[in-house]
């Protein structure tokens, strides 16, 4: 590579929680850099939460990271093209990208869920990554199933 890197910017905590992985989900749920507006939605959805389920002794942030476990895929396919054929090479993921990933797609589909406000989405999409169900879990299923299925192919890693 003729060009170093670049620098990884330093993302500062939330104001509530002090956790930096919330400040890089509000960062993702933002639009048009309503960052106050992103950290509102956030914060009553998991208010929801909390509501949702009573009989669950954890903090909400505490079931917010599960449901974000629940949901961060392992290894995902790469197109590889050898000879004029493509193959789907299953590769492991970096942990900064399975974060991104897991966040993205739990907002994804929070923002594909009919219902009325989208921290109320939001709040209902985490209960159900929470549960191992739900779009997200859906699409990590997916992706797992997919490498699995490609599984003799990942001789050609990159």
């Amino acid at each position: 590579m003729r060009k170093s890197k670049p620098k990884k910017r330093v993302i500062l905590p939330d104001p509530v929680f002090n956790e930096v992985s919330v400040t890089r989900f509000v960062n993702h749920l933002m639009y048009d850099g309503k960052k106050s507006v992103a950290f509102d939605i956030f914060y009553s959805s998991l208010d929801t939460v909390k509501t949702k389920l009573p009989n669950e002794e954890s903090l909400p942030l505490d079931i917010w990271k599960r449901a974000l476990d629940n949901i961060t895929p392992q290894v995902e396919v790469k197109s590889r093209r050898i000879g004029g054929a493509t193959f789907q090479v299953p590769t492991e993921i970096r942990p900064d990208r399975k974060e991104s990933i897991s966040m993205k797609n739990l907002i994804q589909y929070a923002r594909k869920r009919s219902g009325r406000s989208m921290a109320d989405k939001l709040a209902a999409e985490i209960v159900d990554a929470f549960n191992s169900q739900g779009g997200a879990y859906k699409r990590k299923e997916d992706m797992h199933r997919m490498a699995e299925a490609n599984r003799a192919f990942a001789h050609f890693k990159f």
